[in-house]
C-alpha cells in the first residue's frame, strides 16, 4: 500500500467504507454538508457573539476598570474558559456519538449553545448584581463551551462521511464556511445596533438584542438537523462490528501521536484567527484610538472573503493533497504574521482592512479549508467522532482560547506588538511542523 508521504493524499485501509459513500448521492452530500453548515454557522454566531462583544461591551459593564486593556483581559479570561469547557462537550457527545449515532447529539449540542446565548442576553449588569454578574457569564461560558465542544466533530463527522473520499476537502470546507458566517452575522447586528444607538443606550441594552435573536436561529437549526439521515459510515459499522466499548480510550492508546500532531496543526489555526478578528478589534481601538466600526468593517469583508475561499481551498486539497495545502497556509501565516500589525499601526483604512482580509480569506480560509478531511482522515469510522473531537477541542485551549489573553496581556505589559509577532510566528511554525509530520490513513 503506498502512502504519499507530503501531500497527505491516502489509500484506503477501509476499502468496505469506500465501496459505501462512493455511491452516495450527490445531493444528499450537499444537503448534509449545507446542514452542517448551517448548524457551525449557529454554534459560531453564540460563540462569537460573546468573542466580540467582550471587546466592544463586557469589559465595560461586566469588568469595570480604569484602565480599558485591563478591562479586556479580564472579559478575555472568560473567554478562555469557554474554550477550556469544550473538549469536556468533545468527550461527552464524541462517545455516545461513536457509539449511538452523530445526529440525535447534533440535536443537544445546538440548543445548549442557544441556551446559553439567550441567557448571556438576560444577565444583569456589574452596577446591578455586583460580582455575581461575571461569576454568571462563567457559567454560561461553560455551557457554550461544552455545546461548541461536541459540535464541531457530530457534524464534521456527518458530512464526510456521506462524501467520496475523493470529495471530501470540498464539502468538509462548506462547512467550515459556517465559521465565517457565523463570525460575520453577530459583528452585523452588533455594528447596527451601536451605529443606530448612542452609546448609553447600547451598553445599556441594545448589546443584548443579539443574544435573544439566538433563540430564531436555534429554531431554524434544530428543523433542518432533524431532517437530515444518519451516515452510511456509521450504519454499516454497526452491522458489521459492535461500536467501541470507550471511543475516546481506544482513540487515545491506538491513535495518541495523531492526536498530538492534530492538537499541534490545531493551535495556529485557531489562535491566529482570534488575533486577526478579535485581538485586532481590542488593538484598534484602545491603543490606536481608531472608531470601532472601521475595524468590525475590517472584519466583515474579511470573513465575506473567507466563505468565498474556504470551498477553493478545500478542493485544491482534493487536487494536490490536504497536507500541501495546510503546510502551504501555515507558512504564509508565519509572513504574514511579521507584517500585520505594521499594517494596522499605519491608521489607513484599506490597509487595516488589507491585513485582516490577507489573514482570514487566505491565512485562514487556507489551511481551515483543508482541516476538516485532514484531521477526519487520521481516525477509522468507529471511533472518528471521538478522536476528530479531541483534536479540535484541545488545541483551541493553546491557540484561539489562549491568544486573546496572551496577545493583550503583552500589549497591555509591555505596550509593544514585538512580542506579540514572534508569538504569532511561533505559533504557525509550531503548527505547519505538526501538520507535516501527520499522515491520515483512513476512509
Amino acid at each position: 500500500m503506498s502512502q504519499k508521504a507530503f501531500d497527505g493524499r491516502i489509500d484506503l485501509a477501509e476499502p468496505p467504507a469506500h465501496a459505501v459513500v462512493e455511491d452516495a448521492d450527490c445531493g444528499l452530500v450537499k444537503r448534509v454538508a449545507f446542514a452542517s453548515a448551517i448548524g457551525n454557522a449557529i454554534e459560531y454566531y453564540d460563540f462569537t457573539l460573546y468573542a466580540t462583544a467582550t471587546a466592544l461591551v463586557f469589559n465595560k459593564i461586566f469588568f469595570p476598570s480604569s484602565d480599558p486593556l485591563v478591562g479586556s483581559l479580564a472579559a478575555f479570561a472568560t473567554f478562555f474558559v469557554g474554550y477550556c469547557a469544550r473538549p469536556i462537550g468533545g468527550m461527552l457527545f464524541g462517545h455516545f456519538g461513536d457509539r449511538v449515532g452523530r445526529k440525535a447529539m447534533l440535536l443537544i449540542t445546538i440548543m445548549m449553545m442557544g441556551l446559553g446565548t439567550v441567557l448571556i442576553g438576560l444577565m444583569p449588569s456589574y452596577d446591578q448584581i455586583g460580582v455575581f454578574a461575571p461569576i454568571g457569564l462563567l457559567v454560561l461560558r461553560i455551557v457554550q463551551g461544552i455545546g461548541l465542544g461536541g459540535e464541531y466533530g457530530g457534524g464534521m463527522v456527518m458530512t464526510v462521511e456521506h462524501a467520496a473520499p475523493e470529495k471530501r476537502g470540498y464539502y468538509s470546507a462548506l462547512v467550515h464556511i459556517g465559521v465565517p458566517a457565523g463570525f460575520l452575522i453577530p459583528i452585523v447586528l452588533l455594528s447596527i445596533m451601536s451605529a443606530a444607538m448612542t452609546e448609553e443606550v447600547f451598553l445599556s441594552w441594545g448589546w443584548r438584542l443579539p443574544f435573544l435573536f439566538s433563540i430564531v436561529l436555534v429554531g431554524v437549526g434544530v428543523f433542518i438537523r432533524r431532517r437530515i439521515s444518519e451516515t452510511p459510515a456509521f450504519a454499516k459499522m454497526l452491522k458489521e462490528e459492535k461500536p467501541a466499548r470507550l471511543p475516546l480510550v481506544e482513540a487515545v492508546t491506538g491513535h495518541w501521536r495523531d492526536i498530538l500532531l492534530g492538537i499541534g496543526a490545531k493551535i495556529a489555526e485557531s489562535g491566529l484567527f482570534n488575533v486577526y478578528a478579535v485581538v485586532a478589534i481590542t488593538y484598534c481601538m484602545t491603543t490606536l484610538g481608531l472608531p470601532k466600526q472601521t475595524i468590525l468593517n475590517g472584519v466583515l469583508l474579511g470573513c465575506a472573503l473567507e466563505c468565498v475561499t474556504l470551498p477553493f481551498f478545500g478542493a485544491l486539497s482534493d487536487r494536490i493533497g490536504r497536507k500541501a495545502v495546510y503546510v502551504i497556509g501555515m507558512g504564509f501565516q508565519a509572513v504574514l504574521a511579521l507584517v500585520f500589525f505594521p499594517m494596522l499601526d499605519t491608521g489607513n483604512t484599506g490597509m487595516i482592512w488589507l491585513a485582516i482580509a490577507l489573514g482570514l480569506a487566505i491565512g485562514h480560509g487556507s489551511v481551515y479549508g483543508a482541516q476538516g478531511a485532514f484531521f477526519s482522515e487520521l481516525f477509522p469510522a468507529r471511533i472518528r467522532y471521538s478522536g476528530l473531537s479531541l483534536v479540535q477541542q484541545l488545541g483551541p485551549i493553546l491557540g484561539g482560547g489562549l491568544s486573546p489573553l496572551v496577545a493583550t496581556a503583552i500589549l497591555a505589559g509591555y505596550g509593544t506588538t514585538t512580542l506579540v509577532t514572534a508569538y504569532m510566528v511561533g505559533m504557525a511554525l509550531l503548527s505547519g511542523l505538526s501538520a507535516l509530520a501527520l499522515k491520515p490513513r483512513h476512509a
